[in-house]
């Protein structure tokens, strides 16, 4: 389907081609018609001139062609003619007639008669005839013809002036519908804008600033973004509910099973399976929380101060392990993405990153070509190339001997493809061990 700029422009371009077609059809018809009647014009005054010419040689036509000075008269076949014939039918004509004649009319009403008919070589000429009676009763039959290819010319001429007008009117045309088009696309283009921008900033459209024929639709976008917004928010809030509401039962079987431990009973299996159920429970939530967020939140995250945060917080634990954790970030890092979302990204990989390091984690966050990105590195054993697309998105261990569920990695990369942006393990060529790169792109970033 055609867009309402294709629209537009193709119904401007249309609208403008049939205008000027029809106005040059309607004024070549005019000029045709104008250059014909100016054209019959001068031949009436030629024929007037040789009526006057002949009054006064009435004894003796043959002088009229001293009389009627016009060079073309004397010039046989130059396209203008002459001719009169006296009532015994003798004929007397110009010398651009040569040794022929012009077959007068068979109406021979009293008045002037315009006529198409042939000169010399068949040539086509545009005749007026008149009989005439002078005062001494002599009548007289007085015809004078031009050429029509001289009328053909004069049209050829008018016409060739004004081609160009009409390609200037053209070319006005084309601007003209794309000026249209833009008035047209404007005020949709507008709203496109503002529809992003006022869902980011949690604002109403105003349906004041859009034509009234945009102002329906300006309404029942408002009324879709706020429903949106109830969405999401009553959405993220049950996800909230549901996580609050899961604590406390997985708590009470925690504790039950440490006092089952303190008893001698051997818990670790059923320990295991809590730990896994509670972890996947989180992946779920997780999950459901980041598919009514992604695109559609208009929260913003001070990147910065997170990462600060969560390193100093996680520094106590890397001190009371005997390992460190350092940082290194860029000031003012904002990001368009819910700031729970972001730091459970965060905390999940250096929780994985703490667990398995020998001494050393190391964070850091700048600003990239496409984005912003996060780096955290440790001095671990680090995934082989061969099994890192696996645990980023089967959550399996590849090693049991630390206690975790393996779904860490999961959960990250289930939010961070929820808001487009992306995880890749490698390995650290500063620390040795495993290197997780998370590339925030460009679309995600305030």
């Amino acid at each position: 389907m055609l867009s309402l700029r294709q629209r537009a422009l193709l119904g401007g371009l249309a609208t403008g081609a049939l205008s000027v077609g029809v106005g040059t059809l309607v004024v070549f018809s005019y000029i045709n018609t104008r250059v014909l009647e100016q054209f019959d014009e001068t031949l009436r005054d030629r024929h007037t001139q040789l009526i006057v010419g002949l009054s006064a040689t009435t004894d003796a036509p043959e002088a009229l062609r001293d009389v009627m000075f016009d060079p073309a008269y004397g010039t046989p076949y130059s396209g203008r003619y002459w001719q009169v014939t006296d009532g015994s039918g003798a004929i007397f004509t110009s010398a651009s007639l040569f040794d022929e004649t012009i077959s007068e009319p068979a109406d021979l009403r009293g008045e002037a008669v315009v006529w198409n008919t042939a000169g010399p070589n068949n040539e086509s000429v545009r005749s007026v005839f008149q009989k005439i009676t002078f005062e001494d009763g002599t009548e007289w039959g007085v015809i004078v013809a031009e050429s029509r290819g001289e009328l053909i010319s004069e049209r050829r001429a008018a016409q060739d002036n004004l081609l160009p007008v009409f390609g200037l009117v053209g070319l006005i045309g084309v601007a003209g519908s794309l000026v249209l088009m833009s008035a047209i696309v404007g005020p949709l283009r507008k709203l496109r804008a503002d529809v992003t921008h006022r869902w980011d900033k949690g604002d109403d459209l105003r349906p004041e600033d859009y034509p009234e024929e945009v102002s329906p639709l300006v309404d029942d976008l408002n009324q879709l973004l706020h429903r949106n917004r109830e969405i999401v928010s009553g959405s993220r809030r049950q996800a909230a509910d549901l996580a609050h509401a899961l604590k406390t039962p997985t708590a009470i079987l925690r504790n039950e099973l440490t006092a089952l431990s303190d008893n001698g009973v051997d818990t670790q299996p059923a320990d295991d399976a809590l730990n896994r159920i509670d972890a996947q429970l989180k992946r779920s939530l997780a999950r459901m929380r980041a598919s009514n967020t992604a695109e559609l939140t208009y929260s913003r995250t001070d990147l910065t101060h997170s990462v600060y945060r969560l390193s100093r917080l996680f520094s106590v634990t890397a001190e009371r392990e005997g390992k460190s954790l350092t940082r290194e970030c860029e000031s003012g890092l904002q990001v368009r993405m819910d700031a729970q979302d972001i730091e459970e990204v965060i905390g999940n990989l250096l929780d994985n990153a703490l667990k398995w390091c020998r001494t050393r984690t190391h964070i850091a966050a700048k600003r990239v070509e496409g984005g912003i990105e996060i780096c955290i590195e440790d001095d671990g054993p680090g995934i082989p190339e061969d099994a890192r697309e696996g645990v980023l998105h089967s959550g399996g261990r590849l090693d049991t001997s630390v206690r975790g569920t393996g779904l860490g990695l999961a959960i990250t990369v289930d939010l961070l493809n929820a808001y487009g942006s992306k995880l890749t393990l490698g390995t650290s060529s500063s620390l040795g061990g495993l290197a997780c790169r998370i590339l925030i792109s460009g679309k995600t970033q305030t």
